[in-house]
């Protein structure tokens, strides 16, 4: 019996001996394993290593020695200088993610928020998954704070603004041009963050004739603030996060519908074609027309006879998608005045019919007779 005792004892020990092994935290973790030594530098030169040691959880993507040997000469020395702090902090907070996500979690996302601000991209293809540009080569090393993942090449973050990174992208240049038309330019390359629902320069080709010569004007300086900022929201709203609020409040001031169907999302009218793109100051989505603020205590009549007015010219040029456009964005400005509840219930149900309608002419007449319908009811008040 005392030969059985002494055994369950020193197998009990044994056992604690084990778990407290391995009940190490990310950093000691790390230390540990002896490939990590240039990121265990580079935490410690950026203040990170009681981050690092706290209870979490987090998730670390944590780049190997050979990893930071991959980038230009001279890039690690320069960035563990002291005057460097806050952008060596930037880039290591951008391979961690709240929480603690094991590889069996990754694998079913798109994206992960890090703890610097932006999101990093997850693709998988096989068996085979990238964060960002980097490829994950070992995953799920438990830590009692948190999980590494190892990847093979460092990551970073965006370095550019929301207004440089539409710059460098090339296809917004008239958003560009009207941004500095309206003075908005230092405003979006301020701190933010910003969300910015970026029409391309084909959404802005779609508008009627004349138009965006006619919004750069001086004297239309106003209008064109309206519209820009129609396009703004406060914070960075990934489009996850969009999908789930369903509606957003712009800087103008106007809300913001968010749709999903079996044919994409959509902000209003204007389909989503990419999205989340990161910036310094916020994330940028990319839309395929541009949005129309709604006229706020304008006359309902008086709004839907320009409308008609306008769209019929479409319409009988042959323009029928452009035509169904102009009365979907009228729709949608109405439905943000001060409507009863039986018109509001009425504009709701025209434009439901119309989004399930693939002909541009059907959906214009069925959009033209719903307006028409609000007209009179509005003339017999």
């Amino acid at each position: 019996m005392n030969t059985l005792k002494r055994y369950c004892l020193s197998a009990a020990i044994a056992a604690l001996s084990v778990v407290n092994a391995q009940a190490a935290d990310i950093v000691d973790t790390a230390v540990g394993a002896g490939s990590f030594q240039t990121l265990v530098a580079a935490a410690k030169a950026a203040g990170l290593v009681d981050t690092l040691k706290s209870d979490g959880p987090l998730t670390v993507f944590a780049p190997t020695d050979d990893a930071f040997a991959k980038l230009p000469d001279g890039t690690v020395e320069t960035l563990l200088k002291p005057e460097n702090k806050a952008k060596l902090a930037a880039i290591l907070t951008y391979h961690v993610v709240p929480g603690k996500v094991m590889a069996a979690d990754v694998v079913n996302v798109s994206g992960a928020k890090t703890v610097q601000g932006q999101q990093v991209d997850v693709k998988v293809d096989g068996s085979n998954v990238m964060i960002d540009n980097a490829n994950v080569v070992k995953t799920d090393i438990e830590c009692d704070n948190g999980v590494i993942h190892v990847i093979d090449s460092v990551i970073l973050p965006a370095d550019k603004s929301v207004v440089e990174t539409a710059v460098a992208a090339g296809s917004f240049k008239t958003l560009v041009a009207a941004v500095k038309a309206a003075g908005l330019v230092e405003t979006l390359s301020g701190d933010g963050p910003f969300t910015v629902f970026a029409p391309t320069d084909e959404a802005f080709a779609k508008l009627p004739e004349g138009t965006v010569e006619n919004l750069l004007k001086p004297e239309n300086k106003q209008k064109l603030i309206d519209i820009l900022t129609y396009h703004v929201v406060s914070g960075r709203v990934y489009s996850s996060d969009a999908v789930a609020a369903k509606t957003a409040k712009s800087l103008q001031g106007s809300t913001l519908t968010v749709k999903v169907s079996d044919s994409g999302a959509m902000i209003n009218d204007a389909g989503l074609v990419k999205t989340d793109i990161d910036a310094t100051n916020g994330v940028i989505h990319v839309i395929d027309s541009v949005l129309l603020p709604p006229a706020k205590g304008a006359n309902a009549q008086q709004v839907i006879h320009g409308a008609i007015a306008q769209g019929s010219q479409l319409f009988n040029a042959g323009h029928h998608d452009a035509c169904a456009n102009l009365y979907s964005q009228t729709m949608h400005q109405l439905m943000d005045t001060d409507l009863d509840p039986s018109l509001r219930h009425h504009l709701t149900s025209v434009m439901q019919t119309a989004n399930s309608q693939h002909c541009p002419t059907t959906r214009a007449w069925t959009l033209r007779h719903g307006m028409d319908q609000m007209y009179a009811r509005l003339a017999n008040k």
